[in-house]
C-alpha cells in the first residue's frame, strides 16, 4: 500500500457563546467577526461555528487573504497520533 501524507493545520478559535433571545445559543469568534453560528444547544453552536471556521479558512486560503487566527503546528495525519478537542455540555 502506498502511504500518502495528509497535512493538518491547527488554528485557535476563541469563542464567545451567549444565549439567544429567541432561544438557543450564538457562538461568535472574538477576533473574526465573519465567523459565527447559531445552535439550539451549546454543542450544536460550537459544531456549527467550527464548520463555518473551516469553510472560511478554505475560502481565505484560496483567495490569498490573511486568516486572523493564531496558527498552531502543522502536522501529518499519518505519521503520528494527534489530539482533537471534543466539547460537550456538562
Amino acid at each position: 500500500m502506498v502511504k500518502t501524507s495528509q497535512r493538518v493545520l491547527q488554528y485557535e478559535l476563541p469563542l464567545d457563546i451567549k444565549r439567544d433571545c429567541s432561544g438557543g445559543f450564538v457562538a461568535v469568534c472574538t477576533i473574526w467577526p465573519a465567523c459565527y453560528a447559531e445552535g439550539e444547544t451549546i454543542d450544536e453552536a460550537v459544531l456549527e461555528v467550527t464548520a463555518v471556521a473551516q469553510s472560511l479558512i478554505e475560502l481565505y486560503t484560496e483567495e490569498g487573504l490573511t486568516i486572523p487566527l493564531k496558527r498552531g503546528k502543522e502536522r501529518s495525519l499519518l505519521d503520528q497520533p494527534f489530539m482533537i478537542p471534543v466539547f460537550v455540555s456538562a
